[in-house]
């Protein structure tokens, strides 16, 4: 089975002025950053309420507690907020007008929850209208695990953000390209 493309830097920056252009360009820019910046799944950022990353006096959380059933794998596990994605939701929550934390995050354009499936379509759409081929809901989350992996964070630490249960499954997920093997070569 082909994986999904991991975006350049090009490309994400390509994806983000499409975003820009778009109707709703607030939330799906907010859920391309959940999966780039948090190295969501799809159907985890379809799940989260305004809750989960805000508390009750509107005060950006530290983290974010993925419940079991949010989950591919049925467990628990916490996401931590790096200092870009803090910056991203605090700029799509002061947009907010609801204090009802129990709303869902992002919202379809009917004012409900996204499915998995419907966030997963609309992933697609951005893509084809930036012209990346191969890219999926899916490449976000390769492209967190391949930074991470690049930057030297441990193989157990990357295994355990990305929620896996076994570090073949996560050694999967990281991309390797010539630019990348001619600059570890540098190195030595």
């Amino acid at each position: 089975m082909k994986q999904a493309r991991v975006p350049t830097e090009t490309e994400l920056k390509r994806v983000l002025t499409v975003v820009a252009q778009s109707r709703f360009s607030a939330r799906n820019r907010m859920a391309l950053m959940l999966s780039f910046y948090a190295g969501l799944r799809v159907g985890e950022i379809a799940a989260l309420k305004l809750g989960d990353v805000i508390d009750d006096a509107r005060h950006l959380r530290d983290c974010i507690s993925l419940r079991a059933a949010m989950t591919k794998t049925n467990e628990a596990r916490t996401i931590f907020i790096n200092g870009k994605l803090r910056k991203e939701i605090e700029r799509y929550v002061s947009c907010y007008t609801t204090l009802d934390l129990a709303e869902p995050l992002l919202m379809t354009q009917k004012r409900t929850a996204f499915s998995a499936n419907t966030l997963c379509q609309l992933f697609g759409q951005i893509y084809d209208e930036a012209g990346i081929d191969g890219a999926t809901s899916h490449s976000g989350r390769r492209w967190f695990i391949t930074r991470l992996a690049h930057s030297g964070v441990s193989a157990k630490v990357i295994m355990t953000l990305a929620g896996h249960k076994h570090m073949s499954t996560t050694q999967r997920y990281i991309d390797v390209n010539d630019e990348m093997m001619r600059a570890a070569v540098e190195i030595l």
